[in-house]
């Protein structure tokens, strides 16, 4: 459905580090660089974040975060213990998620800016 993403951080090289460090497990590496802006993907830039003067400000209460598909339930883990390594917070440690179903593998984070991040495996039922 999406094309790309775009997201304004505060800070390009801490939102780099920890970019770099939380979406590697998935798959997804940086695939542009410029002083303004980052590009992730796998064969092309899906998720841009961009250098802003004014980020959203964050809200915990408006609905908004982003979920990536990991690769497998490694994947969920090590995104989640390299996401809070590299400046994030825990907003649910890796497991099953029974409220929406058997098969949902997840964790959640914050990234430094308060953007809500999630990775999720599909487990075989």
């Amino acid at each position: 459905m999406f094309h790309h993403v775009s997201i304004g951080v505060s800070d390009l090289q801490r939102a780099r580090k920890f970019y770099d460090a939380a979406l590697e497990p998935l798959g997804y590496t940086r695939l542009s660089t410029s002083d303004k802006w980052l590009g992730y993907g796998t064969e092309q830039p899906q998720l841009w974040i961009k250098l802003a003067e004014r980020p959203v400000v964050p809200d915990m209460e408006s609905g908004l975060h982003f979920c990536f598909v990991a690769p497998n339930e490694e994947g969920v883990r090590t995104f989640h213990a390299n996401a809070m390594a590299s400046g994030g917070t825990d907003n649910g440690e890796p497991g099953i998620r029974p409220e929406y179903g058997s098969f949902y593998y997840a964790a959640f984070v914050i990234d430094p800016d308060g953007y809500r991040l999630e990775a999720f495996f599909r487990r075989p039922e």
